[in-house]
């Protein structure tokens, strides 16, 4: 069965894309935790990140880090937390999520609810930085 996130790198779901190339692609979590909270996923359909090739795997992570550096540029005052779950949706994926303080990076606590402009704003300040 093909993942949400695979349908929203094929263009069958709409999302907030931050950035592309052909291996990887990350957009902003629907849910996030915090503003500019980014998802950053294979485009090759992978279940558990430790499932990936080597090659696979240490592009994501080069490129999570490369998408980690922008949101640090647009949010400044901030780290970029990084979280590897794994169980909300069978395709691997990080979580980079701006933050100042570590209670900032609880799954549990309430995500935030944003509007769509708001999202649209975030990822061009994001895509710009």
């Amino acid at each position: 069965m093909t993942s949400i996130f695979s349908k929203l790198i094929a263009g069958e779901i709409p999302s907030y894309k931050i950035a592309e190339d052909d291996h990887y692609y990350a957009f902003l979590d629907i849910q996030p935790l915090t503003v500019g909270h980014t998802l950053v996923v294979p485009k090759k359909e992978i279940d558990y990140i430790f499932d990936l090739d080597d090659s696979t795997y240490t592009g994501l992570q080069l490129f999570a880090k490369s998408v980690a550096n922008q949101i640090k540029r647009a949010f400044p005052d901030k780290r970029i937390g990084v979280a590897v779950i794994g169980l909300e949706v069978p395709h691997a994926h990080i979580h980079l999520i701006p933050f100042i303080q570590v209670s900032e990076m609880n799954f549990s606590n309430p995500k935030l609810e944003l509007t769509k402009d708001q999202f649209l704003e975030i990822a061009a300040k994001i895509k710009s930085a």
